[in-house]
């Protein structure tokens, strides 16, 4: 059973979170602060996050900040705030999703599911017949989800990896945003395009020398982006 940790302060939107999770099947707790919220994310083991923006003590920008510095599990972000500013920054921060306020239990509990197959089928197969990816620099262990450049290991989000595991695999294909963002997200989600924009700013500040002169992902103007080799 996928265990979920919801850190929202708004009690009546957590219970009713929970209510529905727990009906299809998930083990669900609660965190109504942000800084326990932070601290129970990092002391015990949960499969994916649901994380609202506005909390006490913390915001959720600086918990997602906190979780990614040591695990790559989904995150879904949710709040009241509307501005595009924000869903770029929380998905710039390592958040998988941003949900905005309000949204019907059904859609968080279609987009959990969506975000936790994925997961769990990329983790768990360990099936893929080509376990590394060795293109010069970068290094891709597809068996442990790790990342190396230059032989130093970098830190990717569930969805980072994802992207460019995906790039990877597909040397010198050019891909349009929208085919980007239905291969890696599988559905509608809140940002769409600039989801995919965001990610591939955040790959290249992790495996280019010089972001603004790629040797890996080419931004091809008008079309796309494609892995070049």
């Amino acid at each position: 059973m996928s265990k979920i940790l919801i850190i929202e302060d708004e009690k009546e939107i957590a219970e009713l979170e929970k209510d529905y999770l727990e009906i299809n099947g998930y083990e669900v707790a609660i965190e109504s602060k942000g800084d326990s919220g932070l601290l129970r994310a990092k002391k015990e083991k949960f499969d994916l996050i649901v994380l609202d923006l506005m909390l006490p003590n913390m915001d959720g920008f600086e918990i997602c900040k906190e979780i990614r510095k040591e695990q790559n599990i989904p995150i879904l972000m949710v709040s009241a705030k509307k501005d595009d500013i924000d869903k770029i920054r929380g998905l710039g921060l390592g958040a998988d999703d941003y949900m905005t306020k309000p949204f019907s239990p059904s859609e968080l509990v279609a987009r959990v599911k969506a975000h936790l197959s994925r997961y769990e089928r990329l983790i768990g197969s360990g099936v893929e017949a080509k376990k590394m990816i060795e293109i010069r620099g970068i290094k891709i262990d597809k068996t442990d989800r790790r990342v190396y450049v230059n032989g130093e290991e970098k830190l990717f989000t569930s969805k980072e990896y994802d992207l460019l595991v995906f790039l990877a695999e597909h040397p010198n294909h050019v891909f349009t945003k929208e085919e980007l963002f239905r291969e890696i997200w599988d559905m509608e989600s809140v940002g769409d395009i600039a989801t995919v924009t965001v990610h591939i700013k955040k790959i290249r500040e992790k495996i280019e020398i010089n972001t603004s002169k790629p040797q890996y992902i080419e931004t091809i103007w008008g079309v796309g982006y494609r892995f070049k080799v």
